[in-house]
C-alpha cells in the first residue's frame, strides 16, 4: 500500500508534520479526514495558533512603549503622592485620605497588573501562574476597578458635604470616620469582585490526534458566556453609570454653592477687610480644590469607559466574524492603553493643578527638611 504525504491528502493515511511526532521521528496517521489532514500537515504551534490566534500580539511594541512610559510616571507619581501625604501631618486631611488609598489602588494596577499585562502580550500563551495566578490576576483587576470608583465617589461626597455642608463635616468627616470609609471600601471591592473571578478558570485546548497541548493553557472565562456578560452589564451600570451620574450631580451643586459663595462675598461690603480676605482665599482654595477633584473625575470617566465598552462588547457578540473581530481588538488595546493611564494621570494633574503639591514635590526632591507653615498655610492649603 502506498504512502500518501501531506501534499496527497485523499490517501488513506497521511505523515504528519514531525512536531506531531517528536519522540518516534516519522509517523502515520490513518482514515484522516480532509480537515485533519490540513492541521498534520502544519506544525502543531501553527494548530494551536489557528484556534488561539498569535502567541505574540503584533502590536507590541508600540504597547510596549506606551506601557512602560505609563509605569514610569504613574509608579513615580503615586509614590510622591503617598509619601507627601504620609510624611506632613498636616496634610492627613480627609480629602488627601481618599487620594492616599486612590494611590494605593494605581500603585497596585501599575506595579502587579501592568508587568503581567505586558508580558501576554508577549506572550498570550501558555498562562504560567496557574489557576492560583489566574484567579489572582483577575481578583486584583476587578478590586482596583471597583476601588477606583468608589474612592472617586467617596471623595466627591466629601467634597460636596465640605463645600455645601461645611458645619456637618467637621463632625462626620473625621480621620477615624475616613479610615473606616476606606476599609469598608476595599472590603466591598473584594467581595464583588469574586462572582467574576470564580468564572474564570484555566483551559486549554481539547486533545486531538491522541495529544494534549499544555502550551495552550490560558487564563479565561470557563462559565457560560451569559453569566459572564450579565456580571459586566452589571458592573458598568452600578460601578460606571451610576457614578458618573452622581458625581456630575454633586459637582453641579459644589458649582453652584461656590457662585453663591462669591456674589454673597462681592456684596458684602460691611464686613471687616481682614476677615473678608480670609472669606475670599478660603473660597479660593476650595474652589481650587474641587475644580483639580472635577477635572480628576473628567479624566476617570473617559479613561474608564474603554474599559466597560471593552467588556460589554466582548459578552454581546457570540458569533464573530472577521471584521468584529479586529474591531474588538482595536477596542481591547485601546481600553488597556487608557486604563492604565487612569493609574498614571493622578499624580499629573495635582502638579498641574495643586500649588500644594508643586510646593512639596521641590521639598522632597531637593531632600530638604519640613518646613515651618504658618497658620494661613496651614488653615487654607493643608490638600493638594
Amino acid at each position: 500500500m502506498l504512502h500518501y504525504n501531506c501534499s496527497l491528502s485523499q490517501g488513506l493515511h497521511t505523515i504528519p508534520d514531525p512536531s506531531w511526532c517528536p519522540d518516534s521521528g516519522k509517523c502515520i496517521m490513518w482514515n484522516m479526514s480532509s480537515e485533519d489532514v490540513v492541521d498534520l500537515c502544519r506544525s502543531r504551534s501553527l494548530y494551536v495558533e489557528r484556534h488561539l490566534g498569535p502567541q505574540r500580539s503584533p502590536y507590541f511594541l508600540p504597547i510596549c512603549v506606551a506601557y512602560l512610559l505609563i509605569f514610569c510616571v504613574g509608579s513615580l507619581g503615586n509614590m510622591l503622592t503617598c509619601t507627601m501625604i504620609m510624611r506632613h501631618c498636616f496634610m492627613r486631611t480627609p480629602t488627601n485620605f481618599y487620594l492616599l488609598s486612590l494611590a494605593i489602588s494605581d500603585l497596585l494596577v501599575l506595579l502587579l497588573g501592568l508587568p503581567l499585562e505586558l508580558y501576554e502580550l508577549w506572550s498570550n500563551y501558555p498562562f504560567l501562574l496557574g489557576t492560583g495566578g489566574c484567579y489572582f490576576k483577575i481578583c486584583l483587576f476587578e478590586t482596583v476597578c471597583f476601588a477606583s470608583v468608589l474612592n472617586i465617589t467617596a471623595v466627591s461626597i466629601e467634597r460636596y458635604l465640605a463645600v455645601v455642608h461645611p458645619l456637618r463635616v467637621k463632625h462626620v468627616m473625621t480621620r477615624g470616620h475616613v479610615r473606616r470609609v476606606i476599609m469598608t471600601l476595599w472590603i466591598v471591592s473584594f467581595l464583588c469582585a469574586l462572582p467574576n473571578t470564580s468564572l474564570h478558570g484555566m483551559t486549554v485546548l481539547p486533545p486531538k490526534f491522541g495529544q494534549s497541548f499544555p502550551e495552550s493553557a490560558v487564563c479565561s472565562l470557563v462559565k457560560p458566556v451569559w453569566i459572564y456578560g450579565m456580571i459586566v452589564q452589571l458592573t458598568a451600570f452600578f460601578f460606571f453609570i451610576v457614578p458618573v451620574i452622581t458625581i456630575g450631580i454633586l459637582y453641579l451643586r459644589i458649582a453652584l454653592q461656590l457662585h453663591r459663595e462669591t456674589i454673597l462675598l462681592q456684596n458684602d461690603t460691611k464686613a471687616w477687610h481682614s476677615a473678608a480676605q480670609g472669606r475670599t482665599l478660603q473660597t479660593t482654595r476650595r474652589r481650587q480644590v474641587t475644580k483639580m477633584l472635577f477635572v480628576l473625575v473628567v479624566v476617570f470617566a473617559i479613561c474608564w469607559a474603554p474599559f466597560h465598552i471593552d467588556r460589554v462588547m466582548w459578552s454581546y457578540i457570540e458569533d464573530w466574524s472577521e471584521e468584529q473581530h479586529r474591531a474588538f481588538e482595536y477596542v481591547h488595546l485601546i481600553s488597556g492603553v487608557f486604563f492604565y493611564l487612569s493609574s498614571a494621570v493622578n499624580p499629573v494633574l495635582y502638579s498641574l493643578m495643586s500649588s500644594r503639591f508643586r510646593e512639596l514635590l521641590k521639598e522632597l526632591a531637593c531632600w530638604k527638611t519640613e518646613q515651618k507653615f504658618n497658620m494661613m498655610q496651614l488653615t487654607f492649603r493643608t490638600t493638594l
